[in-house]
């Protein structure tokens, strides 16, 4: 039985924060171990440092994105380029980058290549952990709890 936890960077505008936390909370819920700024982050550490290391060790990035993320400029954007850097070190078909759509919204141009789930659907979240599923067998982590 598999015992590690399979790895989540979130990447959310800070205008989303709420909707991150939440799905954060699902996540934990659900069986995986998501790292999340508000959560992971402690007084005193160098936060940029930080993200840089949760980026390098994650088993999946989660691109969180909303009008508010794909339209503004700042540190949302940097993790995207980090994120699509890393995605380009994975074998071609490897689940590694998944853009998470809070409302709808047209992805931006370096992410169409990707498949997207919808948040705000009823059934985004069932599919999210379809995917999270394959990727935690493909890394060796344990499987998600899904939704009956």
């Amino acid at each position: 039985m598999n015992s590690r936890l399979i790895n989540i960077f979130i990447s959310y505008a800070s205008g989303d924060r709420t909707q991150a936390q939440e799905l954060y909370a699902y996540l934990v819920a659900h069986g995986a171990d998501p790292w999340l700024d508000t959560e992971k982050l402690l007084p005193g550490q160098d936060w940029k440092l930080e993200i840089s290391k949760a980026l390098e060790e994650t088993d999946l990035i989660l691109l969180c994105l909303s009008s508010r993320s794909v339209n503004r400029e700042g540190y949302v954007q940097r993790e995207l380029r980090l994120a699509l850097d890393r995605a380009l070190e994975m074998p071609q078909g490897e689940i590694f980058l998944i853009p998470a759509r809070f409302e709808e919204i047209e992805l931006p141009h370096s992410l169409r290549d990707y498949q997207w789930v919808d948040l705000y659907n009823d059934n985004g979240r069932k599919k999210l952990l379809a995917s999270l599923n394959l990727r935690a067998k493909r890394v060796g982590a344990a499987p998600l709890i899904t939704d009956g």
